[in-house]
């Protein structure tokens, strides 16, 4: 078995009918007995790039004693013309999270997953301190244990006050090294709290990851990549996934 935040990613791949289209990061969320998958909204429609896919494909595992074994499973996107998934926006624009209800029943019966709850987010916002540690668990350029089928984690650090909205926008700043396929990815920093009470998910989880930032007038000979990205506050879920 290996480690349990592992196993709450799972790499989404779109698609236009059978032709591939993206990659991209998504986790598990679980309401009570309702799960969800979660990813950026942008995975799932963008319309300034004309990405419109009608379906997804995520992997799962299918068995716990050897995680070489694993399926495709697929997820319609729309329904009677309606989209399946939810999204939300607030008083500054839309926010670049959106979940789909996944069936448990129709699921494999040996399905092996973990999904985060209510109880991993982060109820008391000051608590978290600039420059605090965290973890991006995703597949960056899809890259990933294509044997084991499980993501890759890079390190990143909080980089702008937590608990204010960025630019008056729903998110705030990582310092990580990302790359394209790394969107929808969980940001989550260490408990303490909860490993020292072996938990078995001893994470909480404060975002989700989004894109890169980067500045219109950066001189691309003279001047690097800042380095930065937009992570939507986790707390967005409750209100994505109410009944």
């Amino acid at each position: 078995m290996t480690e349990p935040l592992l196993l709450t990613a799972t790499q989404i791949a779109t698609f236009d009918g059978p032709r591939a289209l993206t990659r991209a990061s998504g986790f598990f969320f679980a309401r009570g007995e309702r799960l969800f998958l979660v990813t950026s909204r942008h995975v799932l429609i963008d319309e300034p790039s004309g990405h419109h896919p009608n379906r997804i494909e995520i992997e799962l595992h299918t068995d716990a004693g050897n995680l070489t074994r694993a399926i495709g499973y697929s997820l319609l996107l729309y329904k009677d013309g309606k989209s399946v998934w939810r999204q939300g926006r607030d008083t500054a624009s839309e926010i670049d999270v959106a979940v789909i209800e996944l069936t448990r029943a129709a699921l494999p019966k040996t399905v092996l997953l973990r999904a985060f709850t209510p109880a991993h987010l982060q109820a008391a916002l000051p608590e978290i301190e600039v420059g605090a540690p965290l973890l991006i668990v995703g597949f960056p350029l899809g890259f990933h244990d294509t044997l084991h089928h499980l993501p890759v984690v890079r390190q990143a650090v909080i980089a702008s006050s937590f608990g204010l909205r960025f630019q008056g926008q729903g998110y705030f700043l990582t310092d990580a090294r990302t790359h394209r396929g790394t969107s929808g990815a969980p940001v989550v920093m260490r408990d303490a709290a909860a490993a020292a009470g072996r938990a078995e998910l001893p994470w909480k989880l404060l975002g989700v990851h989004s894109a890169r930032m980067d500045m219109s007038a950066r001189d691309t000979q003279q001047d690097e990549s800042l380095g930065l990205n937009c992570a939507w506050y986790a707390d967005i879920l409750l209100t994505l996934t109410e009944d």
